[in-house]
């Protein structure tokens, strides 16, 4: 039994990977599914449809490898995080369409816990801001929206669970309810430091104990399937949240390693080691991953525009055909210019936090033309990297002694022009690993740690391949230039706000 099952459940895609126990990837299957709008700002998921997409594909995965289900040693479950399932017990029929991470229902809720003065106590126990991204309010919305639902979960009727709780609770035909540490830390209900639910914000959030599952380490003995839906039992044995599996599957085991993936937005997370650091440029601190009832912390930034400026270069302006074309383009631009966009189309992440600001381009001249614009676009992503990693030295001063490795993934990492610009602009090596399915290997590499599949981590690490180096090539001199200049363009954006309050 040298293969591992990995699913990774995403947003608009479940998808089943298949890895070997060298960790190259014996098979991939992949299908959409239904996004569901019923009102401005609202974004849910039917339940059943993550289940069957969920089951479709390891399914399919299985049968292009060619194996059964007594050659699969475990199963890895990887997830989109905040999403939010309550189930009734008894029949697994859920009450509500999931509630997805990007929903901005509760934001109402959240105002008035802000009001209230909740938020330093929830910040020190959890280490998020009040936000309707995370779980808590959509649980409370739930409750109070769905008739009979809070009486019946008062009466221990209901259970709640992220996305992979839910799975793991069908997977086990309702013999397991439980979670990982990663996902518990996203909920606003899970105190990060004793690492339990905390009984203060479940009633701060009217959320009844008995509707939470059981947390557990990260890699763990969490259950085995039920023998019908694979034609054999297999044990599930990892579950973490997608950025905390991409961590993972990057190996970035050692405090001050750094991972970032670049798709339509970035998320870069820090490891800061056993120590939760407080952060006091709006970053989250959040639990990277728990081993052995260890809990290994990091510090956790987004940025919302990666990608989509590419896309914005392709769709919006019309100037190329395919991704691919941006950095050859950007490799043509005039040099004597110094042309700035700040991508803020939904406003600016951490460690700004500012959904109200626009995006804007500096610094235009006559012959300013698509080239320029192509290096703007591609630059932007690096800068807004830059923004991160300067407030993450600042929370966490050991960064500053710490030798910053930087390991990427998704989409934009193809972009050797990118990945070089990145590097210089850090002053930093980017390295570009071999497997760029991260997240998947994350989740693979946690059920087979606890299937004996897997090394532990510092062997697992040493495993880890790199596919190419940036090393920083650029002058000082020419660096400080430039994110001053990333830094102007930051400050007339941010001014543009404040002239129109």
């Amino acid at each position: 039994m040298s293969f591992v099952l990995a699913i990774d459940q995403g947003t608009t895609s479940s998808r089943a990977i298949i890895f070997r126990s060298d960790i190259s990837i014996a098979a991939v299957a992949q299908a959409e599914f239904p996004q569901h709008f019923p009102a401005s700002g609202w974004v849910e998921h039917e339940p059943e449809d993550i289940w069957t997409s969920t089951i479709a594909t390891c399914r399919e995965a299985l049968k292009k490898a060619g194996l059964s289900a007594r050659d699969v040693a475990a199963i890895g479950i990887t997830n989109q995080r905040e999403t939010t399932v309550v189930w009734d017990r008894a029949t697994g029929q859920a009450v509500h369409r999931a509630i997805v991470w990007q929903d901005r229902r509760t934001a109402d809720i959240c105002a008035k816990l802000k009001a209230g003065g909740h938020e330093p106590a929830i910040t020190q126990k959890t280490g998020l801001i009040i936000d309707p991204y995370f779980s808590g309010t959509k649980v409370a919305w739930i409750l109070d929206h769905v008739p009979g639902a809070r009486k019946r979960a008062e009466a221990g009727e209901l259970l709640f669970g992220t996305v992979d709780c839910y799975l793991l609770w069908r997977l086990t035909a309702g013999r397991v309810h439980a979670t990982d540490a990663t996902n518990a830390s996203r909920t606003l209900l899970f105190n990060i430091h004793s690492g339990d639910w905390d009984d203060d914000l479940l009633k701060l959030l009217r959320v009844p104990r008995s509707m939470l599952p059981e947390v557990k380490d990260s890699s763990a003995k969490f259950g085995e399937t039920t023998p019908d839906l694979f034609g054999g039992a297999i044990a599930v044995s990892g579950i973490a949240g997608d950025q905390q599996a991409a961590t993972i599957g990057q190996a970035c085991f050692s405090p001050g390693m750094i991972k970032s993936t670049y798709g339509t937005g970035c998320f870069a997370l820090l490891n800061t080691g056993s120590t939760p650091v407080v952060s006091n440029n709006k970053l989250l601190t959040t639990i990277a991953y728990q081993l052995a009832g260890k809990r290994t912390y990091a510090l956790e930034g987004s940025i919302f525009v990666a990608g989509s400026a590419v896309q914005w270069l392709r769709d919006g302006l019309g100037i190329i055909r395919q991704a691919a074309e941006t950095g050859p383009l950007a490799d043509k631009s005039d040099s004597m210019q110094s042309v700035y966009l700040v991508p803020a189309f939904v406003g600016l992440g951490a460690p700004y936090w500012n959904p109200r600001v626009r995006g804007a381009l500096f610094g235009l001249t006559r012959n300013t033309g698509p080239a320029e614009l192509a290096h703007a676009a591609l630059e932007s992503v690096c800068y807004q990297t830059s923004d991160l990693w300067e407030a993450m030295r600042a929370d966490w001063p050991e960064a500053k002694a710490a030798n910053i490795v930087l390991r990427v993934d998704g989409g934009m990492t193809a972009s050797d022009w990118t990945m070089q610009r990145l590097a210089d602009l850090l002053n930093a090596p980017v390295d570009r690993p071999m497997i760029q399915e991260t997240t998947a290997l994350g989740a693979a590499y946690l059920a087979g740690l606890a299937a004996d599949v897997y090394p532990e981590p510092q062997k697992f690490a040493d495993n880890w391949r790199l596919e190419h180096r940036f090393k920083p090539a650029m002058s000082a001199a020419t660096r400080e230039r430039k994110l001053k200049g990333w830094a102007r363009a930051v400050k007339g954006v941010l001014a543009s706000d404040e002239g129109e309050g």
